[in-house]
């Protein structure tokens, strides 16, 4: 299996846990509404950065690599906040799940990227 669907594999189901985790915490229907989108918005995002870290990596720079996804991902949440706001979305559930779904399916990417 490749790099690239290996990682969607392991961010799928990193994400899935966590989105559990954070139901249990928020009950409200549109809390829960809020990290579902969180959840797509992270998948989309982190195998955009991937598929752009990935390149970098096999030319012998996977820190390079690692470090721009983070930053697209960093972007993302900025841009999320906003969006969350203009659409009136519970601000801490979207929030707080979108930043746990970005650094923890950060944290895969590195054995990865070097595989």
């Amino acid at each position: 299996m490749g790099a690239l669907p290996a990682y969607a594999l392991l961010s799928l189901a990193a994400i899935a846990l966590a989105g559990a985790l954070f139901s249990l915490g928020y009950r409200d229907g549109t809390a829960r509404q809020a990290i579902l989108v969180s959840a797509a918005v992270a998948f989309v995002v982190q195998m955009g950065a991937f598929a752009v870290a990935l390149p970098w990596a096999r030319g012998g720079q996977a820190i390079a690599g690692w470090g721009i996804g983070a930053m697209i991902s960093m972007g993302a949440l900025v841009v999320y906040g906003f969006v969350v706001r203009a659409t009136g979305m519970p601000a801490s559930p979207a929030l707080l799940s979108l930043a746990t779904f970005l650094f923890v399916t950060e944290l895969i990417e590195p054995p990865l990227l070097t595989r």
